[in-house]
Formats: structure tokens, C-alpha cells, sequence
């Protein structure tokens, strides 16, 4: 399991980077991560801070706006 974990930050990373195409597969991963993200939050409170990095959310964002449009 921290095998596919890895696996979903580092194809997020690497498209924030340049390092590959923002695709389906990068939008695939930041929904499993934001949804593991928001499970960990619900267990404790100590968590409930934790939030992606702006450039994390500009990606995000784009995926909303190319869903929208």
C-alpha cells in the first residue's frame, strides 16, 4: 500500500515539475491523494490543518476548469 502511495505522489510531482504531462492518470492520483487526505483529517483533529501546497491546488483547480468547461 505505501508502494501505491509513493506511486501517486511522485506522478503528482513529477507533473508539477515538467518532469510529465498533466493527464488523467496525474488528475487520478491528487483525487486518491485529496481523498486519503481528507480520511486522515477525520481521524484526528491534529491533522485537520493539513492542506496541499498552493502549486498542488493550482493543479487542482485546472482539473475543475477543464471539468467545468
Amino acid at each position: 500500500m505505501l508502494e501505491g502511495e509513493w506511486n501517486h505522489c511522485r506522478i503528482v510531482g513529477e507533473s508539477l515539475n515538467g518532469e510529465r504531462e498533466v493527464d488523467e492518470q496525474t488528475f487520478a492520483s491528487l483525487a486518491i491523494l485529496s481523498e486519503r487526505l481528507e480520511r486522515l483529517s477525520g481521524l484526528d483533529s491534529v491533522f485537520s490543518e493539513v492542506e496541499f501546497s498552493p502549486a498542488v491546488q493550482e493543479l487542482k483547480s485546472q482539473r475543475n476548469a477543464v471539468t467545468v468547461s
